[in-house]
């Protein structure tokens, strides 16, 4: 869910950085700009009681809504804890903030780490990876761990497996043993294990190798297309890339799905996904309140939803391909 595609101002249409991930019951921001509890606010989802924030780098276009969502989570009474990731020199960041915040009704669990730290979830991990954007700053994967294979339900009923705990054990890919002594293995009831799903986010970045390694194969490559590519030159000055380059990373990476956010204002969208389609087909621009849905490959590719979290428009499903 797309909070803010702007670069560093915001604009009457883009509010700068911060992109909510929704798994499940997991509920991940990545990055905090200005306004982003008001974007949140405004949406279709609310001011969640946001357990865990994952921060890029720590240039003002990304983290200067910390603060006040630290406020209004107090004013509100909070007493979870809530954790904030990011690079080196949160702590310090944080702890300048404190004259802002004042006293909090809930702890703040502050994690600084370093590029190939991976944390392990329920069914997923994310691991950072190293950027290029001249400060301390990282990039997030969220890699899901791969699936049982399809059931075979024809094949159990053959083997005499009886309906109940004994299929979820074999789907779980643990053997069972049946009434008449028989052993039964997953591998007879499965079919080939079935990957999981895929997500990088960048943050601010010039086009590096490492972008590549680390996006190879995702479904969903979310990543900044500053300028223009007649801005390339100014792209490079400023460890920012234009959509062509963000796009040569997305086509080499063998991504799914290629969604360009952190337009400068001098862009109003279309322009870019132009330059970028050219490159690589499978790519679109969201705007704020657009949603990506990421099903399971055997049900699908990835799919822009325009207005998908918007309190104000109707669900819009478009396709992946251009606009």
């Amino acid at each position: 869910m797309f909070l803010g595609t702007a670069g560093s101002m915001p604009t009457a249409h883009r509010a700068p950085a911060a992109l909510l991930v929704r798994r499940g019951g997991d509920k991940l921001l990545f990055d905090c700009a200005e306004g982003t509890q008001r974007q949140l606010l405004r949406s279709s989802v609310g001011l969640l009681e946001l357990e865990e924030i994952f921060v890029t780098h720590f240039h003002a276009d990304h983290v200067l809504g910390l603060p006040g969502m630290f406020k209004t989570f107090a004013l509100r009474g909070r007493e979870l804890p809530l954790r904030i990731y990011g690079p080196r020199g949160l702590v310090d960041l944080l702890g300048s903030l404190k004259r802002v915040v004042g006293k909090l009704s809930y702890e703040l669990q502050l994690v600084e780490v370093e590029p190939g730290d991976v944390l392990d979830r329920d069914g997923y991990r994310l691991a950072a990876f190293a950027v290029a954007h001249g400060v301390a700053a990282v990039g997030w994967s969220l890699i899901e761990s791969t699936r049982p294979g399809r059931f075979d339900v024809a094949r159990a009923d053959e083997l005499g497996v009886p309906g109940g705990p004994e299929r979820g054990a074999l789907q779980r890919g643990e053997a069972i043993t049946l009434a008449d002594r028989r052993t039964v293995t997953p591998q007879e009831v499965l079919g080939p294990p079935r990957a999981g799903r895929k997500l990088v986010v960048t943050g601010d970045t010039a086009p590096t190798d490492g972008i590549v390694e680390a996006a190879w194969g995702a479904d969903v490559l979310v990543t900044e297309a500053t300028f223009a590519d007649e801005e390339r030159e100014r792209a490079r000055e400023t460890n920012h890339q234009t959509a062509a380059q963000a796009a040569e990373v997305a086509q080499r990476a063998n991504v799914g799905l290629l969604a360009l956010t952190h337009l400068s204002n001098r862009y109003f969208g279309p322009e870019i996904a132009d330059e970028a389609r050219a490159i690589f087909a499978e790519t679109v621009v969201p705007r704020d309140f657009d949603v990506v849905e990421v099903p399971y490959a055997e049900r699908g590719t990835p799919q822009l939803v325009k207005a998908g979290a918007s309190r104000r428009r109707e669900q819009e499903v478009v396709s992946s391909a251009p606009q």
